[in-house]
């Protein structure tokens, strides 16, 4: 019931609504409704009521991530359409998997907080509660599973054309991360549940450091948040832009098999497209030149012998000569 009146509140933008309105349309009592509005303001909707008006929004909520915040006027089919929001979990991603075949493609689950939140190869990702946006989003392709991993790359297309969107001046590390002034701010996690030949859901977690203002020593020279470097976005702007963004480079790799938008702006917004960086494997570190990114989404690098090999997501970490990129 309380999403339901957050919503009409919601739909009615400036405009007040009366408790009477909301009563009739709910079928509750006003007393309910008092009730109902005083628990949202709890929550941290700054609900403004006026005698003989009613109820509105004093100020939109930015901040809230909720499924009623973040679908109110989000323009997609069905990425986003289902929000599951947790004050905390251990890892979304975990999460999805759990629940990955109980529900319909395009579900984002998205938390407050991880306790055990993890990224590529292993490695945790810190994610204090309230401080970014931890979410992982479930979806199911009807593609062979080699043609997951391009998947990855449509996410971090798709976070780029957000910010981007929203006025931020990011670029991507080949094939998860986010770079902000040359620091990472974002992380991206892909897994798969399949059979031989057939994908039954992908799994794409997502970590942007959104209000982080100080980071512990080991990364604070690798990492950095939006409002860090001065950007002070609204959580429900970038996951709406998010969502839009993202299903319609999905819609043209997986309906059409189109793959030249995601390729365009992984290479435009390159970080290291044209520079060198060490690939690192097995802690060996190789020094060697970024040339490009093939039409199946791997790496393309010249060695220091001149010869050019094809690099896959899994196979190396990516650090730069003189920093992080």
């Amino acid at each position: 019931m309380r999403e339901k009146i957050i919503r009409a509140i919601l739909d009615s933008g400036d405009s007040f609504i009366s408790g009477e309105q909301l009563s009739r349309a709910l079928g509750i009592s006003r007393t309910a409704i008092w009730k109902h509005i005083n628990a949202l303001r709890e929550e941290g909707y700054n609900i403004e009521s006026v005698n003989k008006k009613g109820y509105r929004l004093a100020e939109r909520p930015h901040d809230i991530l909720s499924l009623e915040n973040i679908s109110h006027n989000l323009s997609t089919e069905f990425i986003g359409k289902n929000i599951i929001h947790l004050d905390t979990v251990g890892s979304t991603n975990d999460y999805a998997k759990e629940i990955g075949n109980k529900v319909n493609g395009g579900t984002l689950i998205i938390s407050e907080q991880q306790t055990k939140g993890k990224g590529r190869l292993g490695r945790s990702w810190k994610s204090k509660l309230g401080d970014g946006i931890w979410m992982s989003l479930i979806i199911k392709p009807k593609i062979e599973p080699y043609k997951a991993p391009f998947l990855t790359l449509v996410a971090g297309a798709s976070i780029i054309k957000a910010l981007d969107n929203l006025g931020v001046d990011v670029s991507i590390k080949w094939p998860n991360d986010i770079i902000l002034n040359y620091k990472k701010i974002c992380g991206i996690l892909t897994e798969l549940s399949a059979e031989m030949e057939r994908v039954n859901y992908i799994v794409i977690g997502i970590g942007i450091n959104v209000k982080t203002l100080e980071f512990p020593e080991e990364i604070k020279e690798k990492a950095t948040s939006l409002y860090k470097e001065g950007y002070k976005l609204s959580r429900v702007d970038i996951v709406r832009q998010f969502c839009i963004e993202f299903e319609k480079l999905y819609k043209a790799y997986i309906l059409d098999g189109n793959k030249d938008s995601t390729l365009e702006i992984c290479k435009k917004y390159s970080a290291i497209i044209g520079n060198h960086v060490y690939l690192i494997k097995n802690n060996k570190k190789e020094l060697v030149e970024c040339i490009d990114i093939n039409e199946n989404g791997n790496l393309i690098i010249k060695e220091n012998n001149g010869e050019i090999k094809e690099i896959l997501s899994g196979e190396v970490s990516i650090r730069g000569v003189k920093g992080y990129v």
